[in-house]
């Protein structure tokens, strides 16, 4: 398990993570992952993540559907920062975002305000009971 011993985590044991869709170049959304979240990941070929606000991992869809199947995984040049290039599955286009969007970086700076640039795909009301 070298390649795990090569990252650099942070104090809490923890590695901020970029979900970019494969076929797009997309970016998706950010998470952050654990050492047990990034081997199972490897393991799994889908994208398994460290939830912060419940304190546990999470399996990406494991509510919605909405899973990644990962092509990739690369770490950046300071060793602090991995990337996924995945396939995002569960609805056509894919929804990577928990508020039905396809990525989470819907929102645009533009003359002072934010925009939104994304339509909601599926309302997250039926995605997550």
């Amino acid at each position: 398990m070298k390649w795990l011993d090569d990252i650099q985590w942070d104090d809490k044991g923890l590695i901020p993570v970029i979900a970019q869709e494969a076929s797009s170049g997309d970016v998706l959304m950010f998470a952050w992952m654990n050492r047990e979240a990034l081997q199972k990941t490897a393991e799994l070929g889908q994208a398994v993540y460290y939830s912060r606000s419940r304190g546990r991992l999470w399996h990406k869809g494991e509510e919605s559907g909405h899973l990644q199947t990962v092509h990739e995984i690369r770490m950046d040049c300071d060793n602090d920062v991995v990337l996924l290039r995945v396939t995002q599955l569960g609805h056509e286009p894919g929804i990577a975002c928990h508020t039905g969007r396809h990525s989470c970086f819907f929102s645009l700076y533009k003359d002072g305000q934010w925009v939104v640039t994304e339509p909601v795909l599926k309302d997250p009301k039926s995605i997550y009971k």
